[in-house]
């Protein structure tokens, strides 16, 4: 018999992951509404992360992109989501599984989520029912994709007081 049969804080979190996988399947099909930005904190050396190794250099522990008005290629599959933003003219191709994500958030609604980050093997533990999707994820157009805005690496460094 499991300590703890019921891990409910780790039930909530995958949960509210689903929030995120969501919100970005309707990005990826229609592009971002209005004045609706994504700020998207991950953990860098995160299981099944894939970032350019100038970036992993820059950010060891995490990272924060924002999807508003320049991303291409926006792809989300179950276990984690892709895509392309400039840095530095350059684009660059990152793969970010929902596991790795600590913070989510929509500053033009005021929403924001932080998450755990689960290891693989904690969110095998969970054995939750595979969720269904009320929209599959299609490849965005062209044309569509190229009037997103540009991604930004946002550092918190650059908001703290300095003493």
């Amino acid at each position: 018999m499991l300590e703890e049969p019921f891990q409910y804080d780790m039930m909530v979190d995958e949960a509210l992951r689903g929030v995120v996988r969501r919100a970005l399947r309707q990005v990826a099909q229609h592009g971002l509404p209005g004045n609706h930005h994504f700020y998207i904190t991950f953990k860098t050396r995160g299981d099944g992360v894939s970032i350019p190794p100038y970036l992993l250099e820059k950010y060891v522990d995490e990272m924060t992109i924002v999807l508003q008005f320049q991303f291409w290629d926006l792809e989300i599959e179950e276990e984690f989501f892709s895509v392309s933003l400039s840095f530095n003219d350059v684009r660059e191709r990152l793969v970010i599984p929902f596991a790795a994500i600590t913070g989510f958030a929509d500053p033009s609604v005021k929403f924001g989520l932080q998450f755990q980050t689960l290891d693989e093997s904690e969110v095998e533990d969970l054995d939750l029912p595979e969720m269904a999707d009320d929209e599959a994820a299609e490849e965005m157009p062209e044309d569509e994709s190229d009037s997103q805005a540009m991604g930004q690496v946002v550092s918190l460094d650059n908001f703290r007081k300095k003493k």
